[in-house]
């Protein structure tokens, strides 16, 4: 289980994320959502232990990842939102760079790697650079670093970004496959109507505090919305998002 209490970060005295609390189960899919500048991303890594945070603590079966960081993340499956790779190293080697820095045992790192590259479609690339990759297969290559060591938990933040459409599917029911054997998932993402469909729970953040936290039928139900997307501008934004794409179009077209 993961869980977050009493979260909060401040960079002086401005704060990014306030009193942020959840817990994630083993089998639970948790939908982080808010505006740019919300504290998705300052979350997410108070969550990696990338951050230490100003107050509150994120725990693991009730230790503080803290107490075993380099223990923690043995067990942590990353997507950052940038995927900021070692463009001279061949997709290849830099997922042989991470299977050894998690000290997989050298068959299971190699026959990982040949299948999840076969599965995710850059079999024929695997000699090339990482430079040379567009944004999505940089994207896979990040999904396949997160997935090939069998973590317990999961932190996704925008994993879709940059995919193709039948890479995105893919990772749609990929998600919904591992949430089914008890993985626990964090989930950041824009894409509002995929949130709807494979978050079991959700956050919805705005201006760095907790607006609403529920499971995600429960939200649409208590704002009174049919729909995420419904939820989500009338709790973030109240303004008429239509209104305002009218009114581009009357200054473009003037």
């Amino acid at each position: 289980m993961l869980e977050a209490r009493g979260l909060s970060k401040y960079y002086g005295s401005v704060p990014a994320v306030q009193n942020v609390a959840f817990r994630l189960e083993p089998g639970e899919v948790l939908g982080y959502l808010g505006p740019n500048g919300s504290g998705k991303s300052t979350t997410v890594k108070m969550l990696t232990g990338l951050l230490q945070p100003s107050h509150g603590q994120v725990t693991q079966d009730g230790e503080d990842i803290h107490e075993n960081l380099a223990g923690y993340r043995k067990r942590l499956g990353y997507v950052p939102e940038e995927a900021n790779l070692y463009p001279y190293l061949t997709g290849e080697e830099y997922l042989e760079m991470v299977g050894t820095l998690r000290s997989m045992p050298g068959a299971r790192r190699k026959s990982r790697i040949d299948s999840l590259l076969q599965l995710f479609a850059l079999g024929p690339h695997r000699q090339v650079s990482l430079g040379s990759y567009s944004k999505g297969m940089r994207q896979r290559i990040l999904l396949i670093s997160a997935l090939m060591d069998n973590p317990d938990v999961l932190i996704l933040d925008e994993p879709m970004s940059g995919l193709d459409v039948t890479s995105s599917l893919v990772l749609k029911n990929l998600i919904q496959e591992l949430s089914g054997r008890g993985k626990a998932i964090f989930f950041c993402s824009h894409v509002l109507e995929v949130v709807e469909k494979i978050c079991s729970q959700l956050i919805i953040l705005r201006k760095g505090q907790v607006i609403a936290y529920g499971r995600t039928t429960e939200v649409l139900q208590s704002i009174g919305q049919s729909t995420l997307e419904g939820t989500f501008l009338q709790l973030t934004e109240g303004r008429d998002v239509a209104q305002i794409a009218n009114d581009i179009v009357d200054v473009v077209v003037a």
